[in-house]
């Protein structure tokens, strides 16, 4: 089963992928983690999302400032990469437009795509939304909505619904006044208008007329909603890449969003040691390999000779841009959301973990042990390594017990421990600053044991199942932490990770037991 933990609760898109790394669905999500995890929790899946629950291997995830622009992203993605489990999105057209005509008179109407004359306002996510500015805009500025326009008022201008231009009862300079506000509310320009209304709907509250003001107040907000910016889908005609990162403890983590003509579509991370030219060194390298957009924006200035390097390369003038405000600062700040959510979600969790044991050092990194058999045979044992309260897959480890012939988990556990901490020590490799071990008191005590063989005096605990208590060397009495303690949390997320990754390798090795 994949992992679901550490996943944020920010909106944004979360994409699936199988073993070999290739994205096989592509969901948006109010609440990424709440939505993943259901995924799991839920026993009434349909077949086909089983199925696509079985293949997942991992869990990668876009995070937006809002639900509207997870809409668009989500989009763009299955286009992109025609995830197998979204065959009935990945022919899907774009989201629609609000088109306004040249004609003489012009109309208001719904294109899908951006054909014909006209001027197009959009996309719109939400057809209801849509529909519902589609309607006001016609019935504020008493559009004309006839195809071809009779020669005498329909009941469209009787209900105060048309100025019918048709009849004459409006002169082309008045309609086209009206256009004109028509195109400052769809351009997000229509603060004056809101500015009206908004007076307008104080006085009828003040007459108690409070029908007539709910009714503002609904247009008001439809108006409002057409400002709102589409961080993910900007109409541009050049490429972007969006860089920001956090430092801490001598390390840099960075990412970097590509911006394909004003669409999001591709998101990278690094990890790498600070230097105080790391920038430099990055851009050097990252654009050495792949193509230079026509602007990059990032969080501080660059030198000439970086800027140099970057023209050189791709033949023509580049932008570098440190924004201080506006729509290129906010997507500088989602970059900066999805480094904090990606690298340092965790932070909290380990914080807790520290004073819950009342550790010296921050457990930065934690390793834990597990031991899986059945009836005796085919036993192994797992260890599984957090880094910064997230699971670093990369050092996960398994180990097929050679000492132990019987049920003996204390015997085991002592078994990989030392194979683990030898070999670190051989190698005079990074030791974890906490270890758990998965059991009671005495699988505590022979880990313990076998760290003391080897001279190595590092914070080590075990929690016990039947009654989640934490085992501390030293502690006459067991540790018993609330049932909803972040620390205890922590702990359970770690032994369940190493929990499962033993079972996987013990099932592994009985298949090819069977296999003769």
């Amino acid at each position: 089963m994949f992992d679901v933990t550490n996943l944020p609760k920010n909106p944004g898109c979360y994409l699936f992928k199988n073993k070999n790394d290739k994205i096989i669905y592509v969901g948006k999500a109010k609440n990424i983690g709440k939505r993943v995890r259901s995924y799991v929790q839920k026993k009434d899946l349909d077949a086909k999302t089983q199925s696509l629950v079985k293949r997942v291997n991992f869990v990668d995830y876009i995070i937006t400032d809002n639900e509207v622009e997870a809409f668009i992203l989500e989009n763009t993605l299955i286009k992109k990469y025609q995830p197998k489990y979204n065959i009935d999105l990945k022919d899907a057209k774009s989201y629609a437009y609000i088109r306004l005509t040249n004609e003489d008179f012009p109309r208001i109407l719904i294109a899908r795509r951006k054909e014909g004359n006209g001027t197009f306002y959009g996309p719109f996510v939400s057809a209801k939304e849509r529909d519902y500015v589609l309607r006001f805009l016609r019935k504020t500025f008493m559009l004309r909505t006839c195809k071809k326009m009779p020669k005498k008022p329909c009941l469209r201008y009787h209900m105060a619904l048309c100025s019918a231009p048709c009849a004459g009862r409006i002169t082309k300079q008045e309609y086209d006044k009206e256009i004109e506000k028509v195109k400052l509310v769809l351009s997000a320009n229509a603060k004056k208008l809101i500015k009206q209304m908004k007076k307008e709907m104080n006085n009828y509250a003040k007459k108690s007329q409070f029908e007539q003001a709910l009714k503002l107040r609904n247009e008001i907000a439809a108006v409002e909603r057409l400002g709102e910016r589409q961080n993910m889908q900007r109409q541009k005609r050049h490429n972007e890449d969006i860089i920001n990162y956090r430092t801490k403890e001598e390390k840099v983590y960075l990412m970097l969003f590509n911006i394909y003509k004003g669409t999001l579509s591709n998101k990278n991370e690094y990890v790498f040691d600070f230097n105080d030219d790391f920038l430099d060194e990055f851009i050097i390298q990252y654009y050495s390999e792949n193509p230079v957009p026509k602007e990059i924006i990032a969080p501080k200035k660059m030198s000439d000779s970086i800027v140099s390097f970057l023209q050189t390369k791709k033949g023509e003038n580049v932008k570098i841009t440190k924004p201080q405000r506006g729509e290129k600062k906010q997507l500088l700040d989602l970059v900066e959301k999805n480094v904090d959510i990606t690298f340092f979600a965790g932070t909290g969790k380990v914080k807790a973990l520290k004073t819950k044991l009342n550790l010296h050092e921050t457990p930065a990194v934690i390793e834990c042990f597990d031991i899986s058999h059945l009836s005796g045979t085919s036993t192994v044992g797992s260890m599984v390594q957090f880094r910064t309260g997230k699971p670093d897959k990369s050092n996960y480890r398994r180990f097929k017990i050679r000492t132990v012939n019987r049920i003996d988990d204390f015997a085991a556990i002592a078994e990989v421990v030392r194979r683990r901490y030898t070999r670190l020590k051989n190698e005079e490799s990074e030791f974890p600053d906490l270890i758990v071990v998965d059991g009671g008191k005495g699988q505590l005590n022979f880990a313990l044991r076998e760290l003391e063989k080897l001279e190595l005096k590092i914070p080590i605990i075990s929690i016990a199942k039947q009654f989640e208590e934490i085992y501390v060397p030293g502690m006459l009495h067991p540790l018993r932490l609330a049932k909803k303690d972040k620390a205890l949390k922590f702990i359970q997320e770690i032994r369940d990770e190493a929990h499962r990754f033993a079972i996987k390798y013990n099932k592994l090795l009985r298949k090819k037991e069977l296999i003769p």
